[in-house]
């Protein structure tokens, strides 16, 4: 045996720690105070707005030109 084998995780392993994992987290949900959930609802949309008024015009605008002009060029 390896050592890297060593440590491998089997299939029903993986398994149990996902519900393992799941049962963690859905009783953490369960005790979070309103502010808590506010906070993270604040953190996500903090986080969230930037991309959207920067990172996904960024991306169109890299694209929507090349388009433009092929269309064009079909004309």
């Amino acid at each position: 045996m390896t050592d890297r084998e060593q440590y491998a995780m089997s299939l029903a392993s993986r398994a149990q720690l996902c519900r393992f994992w799941s049962a963690h987290v859905d009783a953490l949900e369960r005790h979070l105070s309103a502010n808590t959930w506010a906070l993270m609802a604040s953190t996500v949309l903090v986080i969230a707005y930037p991309i959207a008024r920067i990172v996904i015009p960024a991306i169109l605008h890299g694209i929507v030109p090349d388009v433009v002009r092929n269309v064009l060029n079909l004309i």
